[in-house]
């Protein structure tokens, strides 16, 4: 009893260890090259950067909120005619001033140091739309960024498609040139032993050449699509000849799909929140035109060649002598009273900019809701065509079966036999045809619906 016990474990978890490698399998092929797209692709880097940029761009401003100190410090050789008092200059301003009735050089060394401290205490909310407006617009960078990642999927998928598309229709062809090939032979036999006439053997021969030179044409078709693809993967390449069974036979379940748009689609959050940058940038400007009011202090160090009994004197080291400083405190307001008109029309111009993103928000959430019923109508007549094309195969190849068997016992004539041929190929590349274009759909809906999963699983 134990040892049927043991069997029966050894037994069920060899078949666990082989579901999980073939689930492995067939989820290894179009998930491994995204893997390497997602890790290399330049393009997705410079997204992310752009993210970051904006991210950077939302901090500055809140720094934009934080006192502004500012510093300066001169050593100039001026002169000092004017009315002696002290000030505290605004960083860029040269202080040269001294008291009339001085004796000596009209030229003296001038030192000066001065630090200010502005912080604005009220600015009737223009920073906090500010930081509002920076925040959507990184919002919006990301949705973009999400978007691009969905349309580079469907660039993946289409691209991986393209190729299995090429290594069928070579494939195919190559089943053609083996079937012509025995034709061929037969013939060969057949005009060998006197039963058909050497046109024959021709013109099995020119049929059979002519699918020779369609192959080698299918083969550069098929290197140029792994070209394609490789330029996204960075070089890497998989077992793609694996996905050829699915590809060809796709599954009923992958029609059942939502069929509305999301309004957290990516493209349609990134139109969103450009909008609300806009809106938030237009109230900034807006409430720029009001007054602000500041906290202002200052302090100034200053050293002249100028002594105290009034004498001048123009050494350089002098005028680090007799020196000075002072401070202040103070609370300021400031209104920039033409900013009310400009602050207006900047104001109004990103508000109708912000009205217009709104209404590319409409139209686009309408596009794509007539593309996603568009698509997925077409998705449900397609399948319809992939089996009914893979039946009108299967049955083209057993008539062409009987068709061999008659013209091998010599019932049937040569341009029979190949016009059965070139059906059974219409049939083939027809079924080739009806699978691509069901996948073909089936990438731009899953675009659209922001949902790879199926497809990536499936190929």
């Amino acid at each position: 009893m134990t040892r049927i016990f043991v069997v029966v474990l050894g037994i069920g978890i060899s078949l666990t260890g082989y579901q999980s490698a073939v689930a492995q399998q067939h989820q290894s092929q179009l998930n491994t090259l995204w893997e390497e797209v997602e890790r290399s692709y330049p393009s997705l880097e410079a997204k992310e950067a752009n993210v970051e940029s904006a991210k950077l761009e939302e901090r500055s401003v809140f720094g934009e909120r934080l006192p502004q100190l500012r510093a300066q410090a001169q050593n100039s050789y001026a002169t000092y005619k004017g009315i002696s008092g002290a000030f505290i200059p605004q960083p860029g301003l040269f202080n040269v001033s001294g008291a009339n009735g001085l004796t000596g050089p009209s030229w003296t060394f001038n030192t000066y140091a001065s630090t200010t401290l502005e912080w604005e205490l009220f600015s009737f909310g223009k920073f906090n739309y500010k930081s509002k407006a920076a925040k959507a617009k990184t919002q919006s960078m990301e949705g973009e960024h999400t978007a691009y990642r969905l349309h580079l999927k469907k660039e993946l998928a289409q691209r991986y498609l393209q190729l299995l598309f090429n290594e069928t229709k070579l494939e195919s062809n190559q089943q053609n040139v083996n079937r012509l090939n025995t034709i061929r032979s037969i013939t060969s036999s057949l005009a060998r032993a006197g039963l058909k006439s050497a046109a024959d053997s021709l013109l099995a021969s020119s049929s059979f050449n002519q699918a020779l030179g369609d192959n080698e044409n299918l083969k550069g078709k098929k290197q140029a699509a792994l070209i394609q693809l490789v330029e996204l993967t960075n070089g890497k390449e998989v077992d793609h000849l694996t996905s050829v069974p699915r590809f060809l036979d796709p599954q009923e379940a992958s029609l059942i799909k939502a069929s509305a748009i999301d309004p957290s689609h990516p493209v349609l959050t990134a139109l969103d929140d450009q909008r609300k940058s806009l809106e938030y940038k237009g109230e900034s400007e807006a409430r720029a035109a009001l007054p602000s009011f500041n906290l202002v202090g200052g302090y100034a160090y200053r050293g002249v060649g100028i002594g105290n009994d009034g004498t001048v004197s123009d050494n350089w080291n002098d005028g680090f002598s007799n020196t000075v400083s002072n401070g202040l405190v103070g609370v300021g307001i400031t209104w920039n009273i033409s900013d009310l008109y400009t602050q207006k029309q900047r104001a109004g111009s990103f508000k109708k900019q912000a009205e217009s993103e709104e209404h590319r928000y409409k139209q686009y959430e309408r596009q794509m809701q007539a593309q996603l019923a568009s698509i997925q109508n077409k998705l449900i007549r397609q399948y319809a065509e992939v089996q009914k094309t893979n039946e009108a195969q299967k049955q083209a190849n057993g008539a062409y079966e009987m068709y061999l068997s008659r013209y091998k016992s010599g019932l049937m004539d040569l341009s029979s036999l190949l016009q059965i041929q070139i059906l059974l190929e219409q049939a083939e590349q027809k079924h080739i045809d009806a699978a691509y274009d069901f996948w073909m759909l089936s990438a731009a809906e899953a675009e659209l619906l922001a949902d790879f999963s199926h497809l990536f699983a499936n190929l």
